[in-house]
C-alpha cells in the first residue's frame, strides 16, 4: 500500500528553544529555508525579547497547528519593580515608580489575588486591532489607546527568587502557568500596581507550551547542523505530527475504510470508535496517522483534517497518463 504526503518536505513538529533576539516569523522562516519546505507554521508567538519553547509544524504537521493554539502555557518571567514601562517590558520607556518599592512579603501576599480567572488589560503595545490597525501601531505613533480587558485565567503563580541588593529596585523571578492569550507583561504591569509601586517585565522564558516543555526544546544551533547532515538528520529532530493530541482517542481503520477517508467521507469504522471525544486520531493499517475525525452521529466519522492521499485514484491518474 501506497500513500503519499499532501506535499514534499518533512512532517512533524519541532520543537525549537527560541533564543532572545528573533522573532517567532523570523524562526519559521529559518526552518522553512533548512528543511527546503514551504509548508511551516509555529504554535504560539514569542516576543523578541523572549525566548523558550516554541513549537514550529513542518509540512503535513501544519494542519493540527489549530488544536495547539489553546494550549496552556508555562513561563519564568523576571518582574522589575520601582519603574512602569511604556511597553510594559524592558524595552519601553521607563518611569520612576511614586510609591515605595514593596517587600518580598508583601509581593508574595499579592500573587493570591492574581491567581485564577481574572480581567486583564493588554498592553498598548500589543498585536491586537483596533479599527483596523494594530494597537502597537497607533502607539507609536503616539495615539492614546485603551484596550478593552479580557478574561484569562493565570493557574499557578508562585514567586521563584526575591534581589532586593538594590531596595528601590527589587527583582523577583516568578513562575506562572496561564491559559492562552496571557500577556506576561501585563500581569508584570498588575503586580506592581497591586503592591502599590509599578513594575515592568524585565525577561521571559517560555518554559512550556501545552505538552511541549524546555526539556525537550532543541537549541537552533543543533537545528543547523541537523539540516547540515542531510534530511535524515533533520527528520530525526521531528515529533509525530500528532504528538500532544492524545487526548484524541486511537481509531483503527481498515484499507478499505482508509480509501474512504483519503477522499475525504465519512467512514463508519469496523472497531468502533467512543463517543464524546472532541476528535479521533484514524490510524492506517500500518499505524500511521491518516486523519483527524469528528464524530458524524449514526456511528460515523467525518474526516477533518486528512492526511493521505487516495491511492486508487492516483495508481489510475498515473495509468491513464
Amino acid at each position: 500500500m501506497a500513500r503519499s504526503s499532501l506535499g514534499p518536505g518533512l512532517d512533524g513538529i519541532l520543537i525549537v528553544d527560541k533564543p532572545i533576539g528573533p522573532t517567532s516569523h523570523d524562526i519559521v522562516g529559518l526552518v522553512r529555508r533548512l528543511a527546503a519546505t514551504k509548508r511551516v507554521g509555529h504554535g504560539g508567538t514569542l516576543d523578541p525579547f523572549a525566548s523558550g519553547v516554541l513549537p514550529v509544524f513542518l509540512g503535513r504537521g501544519t494542519r493540527v497547528v489549530e488544536f495547539h493554539l489553546g494550549d496552556r502555557k508555562a513561563y519564568r518571567a523576571t518582574v522589575c519593580f520601582g519603574a512602569s514601562s511604556s511597553t510594559d517590558d524592558l524595552e519601553g520607556e521607563r518611569t520612576p515608580a511614586r510609591g515605595p518599592a514593596p517587600t518580598r512579603s508583601v509581593v508574595e501576599a499579592a500573587l493570591p489575588g492574581l491567581t485564577g480567572t481574572i480581567s486583564q488589560r493588554p498592553p498598548a503595545y500589543s498585536a491586537i486591532k483596533v479599527g483596523g490597525r494594530r494597537a502597537y501601531a497607533l502607539a507609536r505613533a503616539g495615539e492614546t489607546i485603551t484596550l478593552a480587558e479580557r478574561e484569562v485565567t493565570i493557574h499557578e503563580l508562585a514567586l521563584v527568587t526575591w534581589d532586593d541588593s538594590e531596595p528601590d529596585r527589587p527583582i523577583a523571578i516568578v513562575d506562572v502557568v496561564c491559559s492562552a492569550g496571557t500577556y506576561i507583561r501585563a500581569l508584570a504591569r498588575d503586580l506592581g500596581e497591586r503592591v502599590g509601586s509599578a513594575a515592568y517585565l524585565g525577561a521571559l522564558r517560555r518554559t512550556a507550551t501545552g505538552p511541549f516543555s524546555d526539556a525537550e526544546a532543541i537549541p537552533l544551533d543543533d537545528v543547523r547542523a541537523a539540516a547540515a547532515a542531510g534530511p535524515g538528520s533533520l527528520s530525526a529532530l521531528l515529533k509525530p505530527i500528532d504528538a500532544g493530541l492524545e487526548r484524541f482517542p486511537d481509531v483503527p481503520i481498515t484499507e478499505t475504510e482508509l480509501e474512504a477517508v483519503a477522499r475525504g467521507q465519512f467512514v463508519r469504522t469496523a472497531a468502533g470508535f467512543p463517543g464524546g471525544a472532541e476528535r479521533y486520531r484514524l490510524r492506517a493499517p500500518d499505524g500511521t496517522l491518516a486523519a483527524i475525525a469528528t464524530d458524524a452521529g449514526a456511528g460515523r466519522l467525518a474526516p477533518d483534517k486528512v492526511l493521505v492521499e487516495p491511492t486508487r485514484v492516483n495508481a489510475a491518474a498515473a495509468a491513464g497518463a
